[in-house]
């Protein structure tokens, strides 16, 4: 069974998850307040990392070794690790899980003196001036000369009718986590990336059947990926394909609205879940009248992983950098740490 948890008598979550994301749920759809007698807690460091993921991970151990006080500020440490099932290109481990290796991004963080605060979400930040402020929900302050941020993204939604209201009801962004739901049932996945694929080629294993729509003239997937989904049996693939729409009874998913490109014409593919996998979001909206950001909203670095205000640095699958991949963004932490390091010992920051 999938656990689901209800405030209220409406549903707050559906699927796995922890004590911190359930507090944040409450947290967003109730609000909170500091209490007459709760201060600001200042907390003041060398350099501050926003973000647990493999980019800010990296930072903050990057920087740890160099001797400097270092705080990560991050929801969960993995960040969209988590969400991802099976993993075969982080060179040097030929196969691991997302689970696994959000375990041991903590497990490397602990062996450095990086005191990590999870559970955390970034309220507003000053970034003008020395010295950086970082405002979390709860009335924790973070104090640096230098920020490196590595907030990552987000599933991007299709946007389309009812796609909200359908939320954890039968339209899902993380088919491992929310795919058990429908063993011996049919379910659709919007996109042909590598997620999609992957996603479809999960989903097979459990479902008695899989739909999967592709917005282009060809999968983006991988040609083993491509491969390996043809073999399969009860799966169908088609393209030039656009989702326009999200039908159900007032309760669950019962269909979809799709769209052929090809001749404009509409029908209704009955399903009883979707899987929404077109990449992702970057999450840069806390920055976004601080620093500029690109027509995706990723916050525009240079080779160094400098921004545009001296002393705050970014890396991984929030900024421009291209290929989002975990080795990328581990690299990119690196990078921004030592550009950092770098500053601070010129006397930039």
């Amino acid at each position: 069974a999938v656990p689901s948890v209800y405030a209220n008598g409406e549903q707050l979550h559906i699927g796995r998850g922890d004590l911190g994301v359930l507090l944040q749920k409450l947290e967003d759809r109730f609000g909170s307040e500091l209490s007459d007698s709760q201060e600001t807690v200042e907390r003041e460091y060398d350099v501050v990392v926003l973000g647990g993921g493999p980019a800010g991970t990296s930072a903050a151990i990057y920087s740890a070794r160099k001797g400097l006080k270092v705080a990560l500020v991050a929801g969960r440490i993995g960040g969209q690790v988590k969400d991802t099932v099976g993993i075969e290109n982080l060179i040097s481990v030929p196969k691991t899980t997302g689970a696994q290796l959000a375990d041991d991004l903590r497990k490397h963080l602990y062996n450095y003196p990086v005191e990590v605060f999870d559970n955390r979400k970034i309220d507003t930040v000053e970034l003008a001036g020395k010295q950086k402020r970082i405002h979390v929900k709860g009335g924790e302050v973070f104090l640096s000369p230098a920020v490196i941020i590595a907030t990552g993204a987000n599933w991007r939604k299709l946007n389309v009718n009812d796609e909200a209201k359908y939320i954890g009801h039968g339209v899902h962004f993380c088919p491992h986590c929310d795919g058990p739901f429908y063993k011996g049932r049919h379910v659709a996945v919007v996109g042909g990336g590598n997620s999609g694929v992957e996603a479809a080629i999960d989903l097979a294993g459990i479902c008695s059947k899989v739909t999967l729509l592709e917005f282009g003239e060809a999968l983006r997937a991988d040609t083993v990926l491509q491969e390996k989904i043809g073999s399969l049996p009860n799966v169908e693939v088609f393209t030039m394909s656009q989702t326009t729409g999200v039908l159900g009874n007032g309760e669950n998913v019962t269909s979809l609205r799709v769209k052929d490109r090809n001749t404009d014409q509409e029908r209704e593919i009955a399903v009883d879940g979707v899987f929404v996998q077109i990449g992702l979001a970057a999450n840069s909206d806390p920055f976004r009248d601080h620093l500029p950001l690109n027509a995706r909203k990723e916050i525009e670095v240079d080779a160094f992983c400098r921004t545009s205000v001296p002393g705050v640095y970014a890396a991984g699958d929030v900024t421009n950098v291209p290929f989002k991949q975990i080795i990328i963004a581990m690299g990119e932490g690196a990078k921004a740490a030592l550009s950092a390091f770098d500053d601070r010992v010129r006397g930039v920051i």
